[in-house]
């Protein structure tokens, strides 16, 4: 068995703010290490529920935050950015059985998590077909569109509720609760114990359904934060202004999603 790890550093417990995110600020040592045990935690739950191969990509940022020497052996790392648009999930493929997701945030805009966000900070909201997307959407239907289903979750209330909205029966661990600029956090010794014995259950219980609804048409609208984002990307092929801010795409395959924000994420 083959499992699949997509690791966000937001969602991480006792996060709150950016430095604390950040390569070049002092903060950051200390939250990669809590980072990094969380993302052991799921491994050795994976490994307890008989995963033989654990991929990891390091998803956050520069793709350069784990400390790798505390992964095992049976773990394969993939770091920094390959530039393919499968991005927070590279390396996933068909060859899986279950995805995971750690130190996951909730979307731009959300109110439970003080970084919020979706990909960048240039980037007001994003919608397909009509709802609010997340990082996690965006790359639970990119798991889908290999086959694999969507089992954990761990990051902040808001997020694990949501998506246990869009992949019912999901596990998730709630990390923290945003509380305007402020978090309400379990400490990461818990998280991490929370987070092993979750993975473990939950992959032991995978179900080949637990996925996002496939649908046969999308509908992606990105409002930007400032009209010259929107006004530059609209000139990506088959982009069109649907207001000041804001650029429609419409497609049938979702691959497509995954790659226009590839190119047009950035404002």
């Amino acid at each position: 068995m083959k499992v699949f790890i997509s690791a966000d550093m937001e969602g991480t417990a006792g996060i709150t703010t950016w430095s604390e995110t950040e390569k070049d600020h002092p903060d950051y040592a200390e939250f990669r290490a809590y980072m990094t045990e969380e993302v052991l935690a799921a491994c050795e739950g994976a490994r307890a529920a008989g995963a033989e191969e654990v991929v990891v990509k390091d998803a956050h940022s520069s793709g350069r935050n784990l400390i790798i020497g505390r992964l095992p052996a049976y773990v394969r790392i993939l770091r920094s950015w390959s530039g393919h648009p499968d991005t927070m999930m590279f390396g996933i493929g068909a060859e899986f059985d279950a995805a995971i997701y750690t130190g996951y945030h909730n979307r731009a805009g959300a109110e439970t998590n003080p970084l919020s966000h979706t990909l960048t900070d240039q980037i007001m909201r994003i919608t397909i077909n009509g709802e609010p997307a997340s990082e996690f959407t965006i790359n639970a239907r990119t798991a889908a569109r290999y086959g694999v289903p969507s089992v954990f979750l761990s990051g902040d209330a808001g997020m694990c509720r949501a998506a246990g909205e869009f992949v019912p029966g999901i596990a998730t661990v709630a990390t923290s609760e945003g509380i305007g600029g402020a978090t309400l956090s379990i400490p990461p010794a818990k998280s991490a114990a929370l987070i092993r014995e979750g993975v473990e259950r939950a992959v032991a219980a995978r179900r080949p359904g637990m996925m996002p609804p496939m649908p046969d048409s999308y509908e992606l609208v990105i409002e930007y934060n400032n009209p010259k984002g929107a006004y530059r990307c609209q000139w990506f092929p088959g982009g069109e202004l649907c207001g000041e801010r804001s650029v429609r795409w419409r497609f049938s395959d979702p691959f497509e999603i995954q790659r226009t924000l590839r190119f047009v994420s950035g404002g």
